[in-house]
């Protein structure tokens, strides 16, 4: 199998107006404004992956027995682009999104698309819709490589057919007038994941599930829901759609550990390593649900936050519970939390150095 695909461009022919365009990039929002074009890679058994090409975003046509509509058959991943102040456009760790794909598609008994074909078809989208990146403060242009089983097929079997696609849409600062704590929701009612489940995987199921818990969080004035452990519905595990980080009055950070039934995220891992290299002391254990009552309670726990690709690190200032409430450092921001996100943020942006080598350049040359 070939790990790269000749990309055919085929222009969209009516794209979007550059003054159209300027408008919708004012005020882009998150997930609501999207570029012009798409990539799509078609696999087939017995073929694999063919048929690689941008072109105009558009509805897909889909058998009504395809798949993923019955099984669900179906991942995804989240990454952004920067315009830098030199004016390079630039991915965050793409690697290891791509890494994350393959490993969400073989839990999914999907096919693995290579690593250097999934990163050759976010360089084409960007390179294409590269006039789509906002430069205003905080904003980016997320992109959103997936995969779906297309074959109409009502058989209980991994499909045979899968459409990879990449869709893009410029987003502003996730906050509006900069961050701000949010407030969670402890569910005692529903589990995200389970030991041996799709927890690791970046699949829609997993999302799906979560949203009727998502619901009660909100319906109890709460930004984000957060979930126990499935086994004893005891250890904090993550957050709806974020990785969640404890910061102690010694300095230690405390997060999940992972083991199946979290997501492995990118943002938690450059976090630990960030912290690990600033010589704190950082612990992936488990945190109990009372652990981190009586913790804030006593003063001992200072701050918490969550983090993930869309809002990178959001203080966490209450919890609410079916018990009541209680707030962390006095439900603001922490210095350790500013610290991290702008130690990260700086990195993402290129305003601060790079020791990792996180920051993919895109060769807009293409």
């Amino acid at each position: 199998m070939e790990d790269t695909l000749l990309i055919t461009r085929r222009p969209h022919g009516s794209p979007t107006p550059p003054h159209a365009r300027a408008a919708l990039l004012e005020d882009p929002g998150f997930g609501k404004v999207f570029t012009d074009h798409m990539v799509t890679i078609r696999w087939t058994e017995g073929q694999g992956w063919h048929d690689a090409e941008v072109r105009a975003r558009e509805p897909f046509q889909l058998d009504p027995a395809a798949a993923v509509l019955h099984y669900a058959q179906e991942i995804f991943e989240g990454l952004k682009a920067y315009r830098t102040r030199g004016n390079d456009v630039v991915l965050f760790r793409p690697d290891a999104n791509a890494r994350r794909f393959v490993e969400s598609a073989a839990r999914m008994a999907m096919p693995q698309i290579p690593p250097a074909m999934f990163l050759g078809a976010i360089e084409a989208l960007v390179r294409t819709d590269a006039d789509w990146i906002p430069t205003s403060e905080g904003s980016s242009l997320y992109l959103r490589p997936f995969m779906i089983a297309t074959e109409a097929f009502l058989g209980v079997r991994p499909a045979h057919e899968y459409i990879f696609c990449v869709i893009a849409c410029p987003v502003g600062a996730y906050f509006k007038g900069g961050a701000k704590p949010v407030t969670v929701w402890v569910s005692d009612a529903y589990t995200r994941a389970a030991p041996g489940g799709t927890g690791a995987a970046k699949c829609g199921g997993n999302y799906a599930a979560s949203l009727v818990a998502q619901a009660e969080a909100i319906k109890n004035g709460c930004d984000q829901v957060v979930f126990l452990d499935a086994a004893q519905h005891r250890y904090v595990e993550e957050l709806g759609g974020m990785n969640v980080f404890f910061v102690f009055d010694d300095g230690t950070l405390v997060t999940p550990p992972l083991g199946g039934t979290i997501l492995p995220g990118v943002t938690r891992d450059s976090i630990l390593t960030l912290a690990r290299d600033a010589g704190l002391t950082v612990e992936e254990r488990l945190y109990s649900f009372e652990e981190w009552q009586a913790d804030a309670a006593s003063g001992r726990l200072r701050e918490a936050f969550a983090c993930g690709t869309a809002a990178v690190l959001a203080a966490i200032g209450e919890i609410r519970h079916a018990g009541g409430a209680f707030k962390i450092g006095g439900g603001v921001e922490g210095p350790m939390t500013t610290k991290l996100r702008d130690q990260l943020t700086g990195i993402q942006r290129c305003t601060a150095p790079d020791p990792y080598g996180w920051v993919h350049k895109v060769d807009m040359e293409g």
